[in-house]
């Protein structure tokens, strides 16, 4: 009825409903062409409603978000990526919220999928163990050059080199926090410059907490911020560097040469004075944190 009386629609909300998927894939089969925007919660139904995307049902799609319900499935949702490439070539969101997935494996020599050539935004944020790589993540982002936000939270097994070698040259946002992931991976130690190297000057926020860098590689991470192309000030405003092993003469550095920063989070920052460690909000917090810096003696 819907899909027939209200000729506008585009956008659908399913989020911890309880509406058949035979009904939601009738109506995606008649209305599918004008759709622009899905939002869907996991379980038993979610696979039927995937398979009417994948068939191109919904061609003109530009926001699809599939995340967990409040009760976790324990069953992995297993994703074609190079289908759902080719069903949804309009893609501008992609977020898999809290999810347990598997991309379906790529056979051997089967060439790679269309990718999404107008995605902007790609979400994978996950509070547990995901199976999110840098092969998988190739997969996925190959084919976008105008990604700007990339959001990895929990995903252990992304490298710093798998982030480089993506097509995206603007990226705005990235967020690689690890917040009590139960991940028994060994985190990288080194290549954090590989990521502000490529995307200083476009950069507007970036995420690193709980990564295990080490205080000289996060020091030539942040170094990349002292001088962007042109000499205009880098566009970094949130900076999260919760629980890494950031040093206060970098931790200067980069509150000096970035001036518009307005959030900065250092909780948990083994190698900073006491009292200073915690999140700051607004530029004057974050000009009295670099004050503090400047004039308390180093920790022992």
């Amino acid at each position: 009825m819907l899909a027939k009386a209200c000729c506008q629609l585009h956008s659908l909300d399913l989020q911890h409903s309880m509406v058949e998927s035979t009904a939601v894939v009738s109506f995606l089969e008649e209305a599918g062409s004008r759709m622009r925007k899905l939002w869907l919660t996991y379980s038993s139904q979610t696979t039927a409603i995937l398979g009417a995307l994948l068939g191109s049902c919904c061609p003109q799609l530009q926001v699809l978000e599939v995340s967990s319900g409040i009760n976790r499935n324990s069953i992995p949702l297993q994703l074609p990526v190079e289908a759902l490439q080719k069903g949804c070539p309009q893609l501008q969101v992609l977020r898999l919220l809290n999810l347990m997935w598997l991309p379906k494996p790529l056979g051997r020599g089967v060439a790679p999928g269309p990718g999404f050539p107008s995605l902007e935004e790609l979400c994978l944020a996950s509070s547990a163990c995901n199976f999110v790589s840098n092969e998988v993540l190739g997969r996925l982002l190959h084919g976008s050059p105008n990604l700007r936000l990339l959001d990895l939270r929990g995903c252990a097994r992304i490298t710093p080199a798998g982030l480089q070698d993506l097509p995206c040259r603007e990226l705005e946002q990235l967020h690689l926090g690890l917040y009590g992931t139960s991940d028994r991976l060994t985190l990288a130690k080194e290549g954090s410059p590989l990521l502000t190297q490529k995307w200083c000057h476009t950069l507007r926020e970036l995420d690193l907490s709980g990564q295990g860098f080490s205080e000289k590689d996060l020091e030539q991470a942040l170094a990349a911020f002292l001088s962007t192309p042109g000499g205009s000030h880098p566009a970094l405003c949130s900076l999260n560097l919760r629980g890494t092993r950031v040093t206060p003469s970098t931790v200067s550095s980069v509150i000096s040469s970035c001036p518009g920063l307005l959030y900065l989070n250092l909780e948990s920052c083994r190698c900073l004075p006491r009292g200073l460690k915690r999140a700051y909000r607004g530029l004057e917090e974050v000009q009295w944190c670099l004050e503090q810096l400047l004039t308390s003696p180093l920790p022992s």
